[in-house]
């Protein structure tokens, strides 16, 4: 009778031991532990060492770093009607452990349809030059529409970024065609801008050599040398501005 009573304490002894070692958990920093008693909501615990009550309390745990996760790529159409396949990037995290467990069955799975779902949306508002130039406002209208979701289950949206942005062959030539024209038009106000810049210092140089009678001659003896230099089996000969100018006088009396 003795030993049966003591191979029973032996047996309450150790039962005893393995339910005191499971009422107390250990959470990482970067973790909290939702504890339920009895199925009720209790309190957030950790990080550290924390206690619960053996059979009695539940512990669910939750991580709060930072999730990295490349959203499926999605096929959808612009504002103004182009097909388009776009993949983008989502970084999120749980802010309130007790919302992220009660609030939402599989929260990461949440914010991921939600992103999904955003994403398309917010293309469908968008024009496909606007997709191409201004990338970032898209971003920060997609980032808006998630915030404004996954508040509600103690989730924050850090940042989200398109990634690839696939268009149509035919859609592309078309850019490349706009986009050549685009530079042939620059080109040709360049010229334009130079040639009317020339001909005003043209203008201008014509008149000072009218209003100086020895400019001209400095203007013609300057072209013979330049001549002299590059072609100097050329002969030229130019009348003196002195006899050019009696000639126009005598036509004139």
């Amino acid at each position: 009778m003795l030993s049966a009573l003591s191979g029973f304490g032996l047996v309450l002894i150790f039962v005893f031991l393995v339910l005191a070692l499971q009422s107390f958990g250990i959470n990482q920093e970067y973790q909290r532990g939702v504890v339920f008693r009895l199925g009720r909501l209790t309190a957030s615990k950790g990080p550290g060492l924390f206690w619960l009550v053996p059979i009695i309390d539940r512990v669910v745990k939750v991580d709060l770093r930072v999730v990295t996760f490349a959203l499926a790529t999605q096929e959808t159409v612009t504002r103004d009607g182009v097909a388009v396949r776009v993949n983008a990037v989502l970084w999120y995290r749980a802010i309130d452990p007790v919302k992220v467990v009660t609030t939402v069955v599989n929260w990461q799975s949440a914010v991921i349809q939600a992103a999904e779902t955003g994403m398309r949306d917010a293309i469908g508002q968008s024009d496909l030059d606007q997709m191409l130039k201004e990338r970032t406002s898209i971003n920060t209208r997609l980032l808006t529409l998630l915030e404004a979701t996954c508040a509600q289950w103690g989730v924050a949206v850090d940042a989200v970024e398109i990634k690839d942005l696939d268009i149509p062959e035919q859609m592309q030539r078309a850019i490349a065609r706009e986009a050549e024209a685009i530079r042939e038009k620059r080109a040709r106000i360049i010229k334009a801008e130079g040639e009317e810049e020339a001909s005003r210092k043209l203008a201008q140089a014509a008149k000072i050599i009218g209003e100086v009678p020895g400019a001209l001659e400095l203007r013609r003896l300057q072209t013979l040398s330049e001549i002299g230099v590059e072609h100097n089996s050329t002969i030229v000969a130019m009348f003196p501005t002195e006899l050019l100018e009696a000639a126009r006088r005598i036509a004139e009396k």
